[in-house]
């Protein structure tokens, strides 16, 4: 597969990692600081064009991969639809619902594939844990919640728009935790409704939060926690935990830790305690995930089928996140649709 990326920031440089291992082929690159996107292009064998528009009708490109700060996506969804593009999107996929929404609905009506990065729906550990809750091993889910309590340093949030309600949408939750808020929502189902409160700018100088927490209920009957930060220092490893009627499960950092189920048989579980995360430092993060949803989406555009993580998929983690900042702001409960 031929890529072209638009944005060429630390993230796309993972992505670029992860390209090489597979084979995939990055062909064209634009960034809006021109030095940091030429010097991406020299790196990756690529072309730097000045215009995202040129990378989204760029010949030799089969999908565009969005590698930008959050509120940039509608344009290149709507370049790429009109160029008859597949295009994979950097999480979160929007910073509203309206957003999304026509993002989802432009790429079904000019018939291109659209996926968002939530590379760690293809971490080993969480692969396992669908399948052993999809066949009943961990009895009916009870609770089901996520504990993302990370540091990032005031050197991190020092460019204005870090943190910003109108680029990124906000802080911990929509930029940190949404990778866990999508695990919980594929392990535990969909959430009924949410409460939640928040501490903005409560270390850091940023205009959103820096700790919130919030409590759900499942339309399953389960309940379930999240607390996202990047204030606890000096940042402890994510983690997603998973009580069932016949036992518990634990995803820490990249790795199954806990797997306590009773008079359990089937496929043994793959329980480590070396772990990989981003608790301090967002690169130090695995590339495999990202190689086998690169794969995945790839695979998606040639044969037609939808990604792991489709557009829709995108939608779900995106509207708890914001039903959470809801309820924050206005101080009730607030139920989903």
């Amino acid at each position: 597969m031929r890529v072209g990326i638009i944005g060429t920031g630390a993230i796309a440089n993972m992505h670029a990692r992860a390209y090489k291992a597979i084979g995939y082929e990055i062909t064209v690159c634009t960034n809006g600081n021109e030095e940091r996107g030429k010097a991406f292009a020299k790196a990756n064998d690529a072309e730097f064009v000045r215009d995202y528009e040129d990378v989204c009708r760029h010949p030799k490109v089969d999908y565009v991969d969005v590698c930008t700060f959050p509120s940039f996506r509608l344009q290149a969804v709507e370049s790429c639809a009109a160029a008859k593009k597949h295009v994979l999107v950097q999480k979160p996929m929007a910073i509203s619902m309206e957003t999304a929404q026509k993002m989802v609905e432009i790429a079904k009506s000019a018939g291109i594939t659209l996926g968002v990065v939530s590379q760690h729906r293809f971490d080993e550990s969480t692969i396992f844990l669908s399948k052993a809750i999809a066949d009943g091993r961990m009895g009916k889910i009870l609770q089901a919640d996520a504990y993302v309590k990370w540091y990032r340093s005031a050197q991190y949030y020092s460019r204005p728009v870090k943190g910003a309600w109108d680029v990124e949408g906000g802080g911990a939750l929509i930029n940190q935790a949404i990778h866990q808020v999508d695990i919980l929502l594929s392990l535990a189902g969909p959430v009924k409704d949410v409460v939640g409160t928040w501490q903005l700018g409560a270390m850091h100088r940023i205009e959103s939060e820096d700790v919130v927490n919030a409590m759900m209920r499942y339309q399953s009957g389960a309940t379930g926690i999240i607390q996202a930060s990047t204030a606890i220092w000096p940042g402890y490893s994510e983690r997603v935990e998973i009580h069932g009627t016949k036992g518990t499960a634990v995803l820490t950092g990249d790795k199954l830790t806990t797997w306590d189920v009773q008079d359990d048989v089937g496929e043994s579980a793959p329980v480590e305690s070396v772990v990989m995360s981003g608790a301090s430092d967002p690169m130090a993060i695995p590339l495999t995930p990202f190689e086998r949803q690169f794969r995945d989406f790839g695979e998606a555009c040639q044969t037609g089928r939808a990604p792991v993580v489709s557009g829709e998929e995108g939608m779900k983690a995106l509207e708890l996140v914001l039903g959470v900042y809801q309820s924050c702001r206005e101080d009730r409960r607030v139920v989903l649709s």
